[in-house]
């Protein structure tokens, strides 16, 4: 795995690097050797966050969480990193080398214990798309009350969806197609 790091407002030091090696290496057999994985370290006034992001041959697996200090912000994304790949096992074996999702163990929760999660989809809605300005479009979103809107961008002629984010700005996702 290649790991990358950033640091917002503060300086990381290497003892940390070599922590989140360490625990990263614990997931050595399920990645492979392309794998990049980005490592975002935060630093607010009394909390700290750790984001870790990994893209591995086009799936992409994220964990974050904020903490008083970032190495307990770190073994808590470690612990839910894991928890993601062996609730998702099934579904990911055919992405990621068979066999290596058994092989992560976790001594705060046996392997057993973990159920498996069937996704069902209890509702489907057809959506025209019209074509609209992104300004319209958050417009059209804040009218109905909603938290997304898709649309067809005018100025782009892709399919769009305008968001509200956590901290009650806007984002907007743009369709593209994979070569």
């Amino acid at each position: 795995m290649k790991i990358n790091y950033t640091a917002r407002k503060v300086n990381l030091k290497d003892n940390f690097k070599e922590r989140v090696e360490k625990k990263l290496s614990k997931y050595d057999r399920v990645f492979s050797d392309d794998a990049e994985v980005m490592v975002t370290v935060t630093v607010y006034k009394n909390r700290q966050t750790v984001e870790i992001t990994i893209n591995d041959n086009g799936m992409i697996y994220r964990v974050e969480n904020t903490q008083a200090e970032m190495n307990d912000a770190l073994d808590q994304n470690i612990y839910s990193l894991g928890r993601q790949i062996r609730k998702n096992k099934t579904k990911l074996s055919k992405r990621i080398r068979s066999g290596a999702v058994e092989l992560i163990e976790d001594d705060s929760e046996p392997a057993d214990s973990v159920e498996e999660i069937s996704y069902e989809v209890c509702r489907k809605k057809s959506v025209s798309l019209k074509p609209m300005s992104v300004d319209e479009a958050i417009l059209r979103m804040n009218m109905v009350n909603h938290k997304f809107f898709m649309f067809l961008n005018a100025d782009t002629d892709k399919v769009s969806v305008v968001y509200i984010r956590d901290n009650g700005d806007y984002g907007m996702l743009e369709s593209e197609v994979d070569d």
